[in-house]
Formats: C-alpha cells, structure tokens, sequence
C-alpha cells in the first residue's frame, strides 16, 4: 500500500481553493469532482487516494443539498423512493468494497475510461436538446436493474451518476423537478455507504480532505448566491471543458 504523501501549507491552500470552485459548480450545474479529483493528483495522492479522499471530503455540502430538497422526492410507479434508497445504499457498498479491493495500478488505467465516460454523461445530460422526460416508459425491473449498476458505479468511481439517475427516473415516470430531488438523495445514499468504508482506509489524507470540505462548504454558499447570477451554460460548459482537458491529461499521463 503506497504511504499518503505529506501536504505542505501552500498545497494544502491550493487544495482548500479547489474545495470551494469545487463547492460552487456542485451548486450552479455539478460535476465539482472534475475539479477536486486532478487536485488531488497534483497535490500527490495517486488515483485510487484521490477518489476516495474526495468522495469523503464532499460528502458534507453534498448532503445539505439533499437534505435540502428532501421534501420533493417521490416514488416511481410500484417501486417506493424507500426501495430506490436501499439499493442505492447497498450498490453504494459493493462499489466502495470494490474500490478497496482495486489494485491501485489497474485503478490507474482504468481512471482515463472512467473519467471519458463521466465527462460524457456530463455533456448528454447538460446539452442534449430534447427533455428527459419527453419519452416516458420504464418496467420496474429494469429501473431496479438500472438504479442497482448505478449505485455499484457511484460507489466505485461516481463521475457522471447525476446524469445517469436523472436519465433514469424521468425515463422512468418522474417529472424533471422530482427527479432530481430524489437522485440526489440517492446520490447521498451513495456516498454515505462509500464514504463510512472509505474512512477506515489508510490511503485517505486527512489534511486534504478537511481543506476539501471547507472550501466546499464555502463554495457551497457562494453558488447559492451566484446561481441566479450567471448562465447556467456557462458553469456546465466548463465542467465538459476541464473533463476533457483532465480525459486528455489522464492517458497522456
């Protein structure tokens, strides 16, 4: 298992400032791990350290924005928000479980993939034309099947489940407002059960987790400000922009 790498003051600054841009996209369009996730790397940490240091460290503002908008959720036909959240939940498990279990070289190469196909989900969800909820129509089974490989996916790697969730429950029946209160809920469910196996790891850096948080946090209040204040366009195409930069820089590197 490869040590944490020590942080000095002025990294442990530039990774705090990347907390809160981090913090305001999550707040104006998400997408903030594009952001805090080539932070973590360039403080040092490899790829298996910096993802799961960073699911950890935004778990916090993430939860305020949940819990924020807890009263809209709802069910999806016969399957009961209360049975979207156990699966969330236990997905959220099995892909943390199978991050830990992940070789940290194999992580590696696997990381440019990962990273093409959030940046991807990101760009269909942010520009496509046609509204989600234009085609309705999904069996039980297949959202059960659906939700549970996105709940795997966002406790391995999470880029792009935002997207992928919304995707499925408009698809599935929900209107677009409650969509997306109750994938993020989901999403929290999650990062939940990945962040309490994360922390038993040896692999986290505290000091960049706490800098993390607190300048999400921060950035967390700035967007609420700021997001009747600039384009929504604007903040969702920086997101693809720095996802492709990073896709580039990731099988460069």
């Amino acid at each position: 298992m490869l040590p944490v790498p020590p942080l000095d003051l002025p990294i442990v600054l530039l990774i705090a400032a990347a907390g809160f841009f981090a913090g305001i996209q999550n707040a104006l369009a998400g997408g903030g791990s594009f952001i805090t996730f080539p932070a973590l790397l360039l403080a040092g940490l490899n790829p298996l350290a910096a993802n799961m240091t960073s699911t950890i460290a935004m778990f916090p503002s993430q939860t305020t924005s949940a819990v924020a908008g807890r009263k809209l959720v709802g069910d999806v036909g016969a399957l009961t928000f209360k049975h979207l959240f156990l699966i969330s939940v236990v997905g959220g498990v099995l892909g943390a479980l199978l991050l830990l279990n992940t070789p940290v070289s194999f992580f590696a190469r696997l990381v440019p993939w990962l990273v093409l196909f959030a940046t991807s989900m990101f760009a269909w969800g942010s520009f496509r034309r046609k509204p989600l909820h234009a085609v309705s129509g999904m069996p039980t089974w297949v959202l059960v099947l659906v939700q549970s490989c996105i709940a795997v996916y966002g406790g391995y790697f999470g880029g792009g489940i935002g997207f992928l969730m919304l995707a499925a429950l408009t698809i599935a029946g929900q209107q677009v407002r409650m969509a997306t209160a109750t994938k993020n809920m989901l999403a929290m469910a999650m990062n939940a059960a990945a962040t309490m196996i994360f922390a038993t790891s040896k692999l986290i850096s505290w000091p960049a987790a706490l800098a993390l948080c607190a300048g999400g946090i921060a950035g967390g209040l700035c967007g609420s400000w700021l997001i009747h204040r600039l384009p929504e366009k604007i903040m969702r195409g920086s997101v693809v922009l720095i996802g492709a930069l990073l896709t580039v820089w990731m099988f460069v590197r």
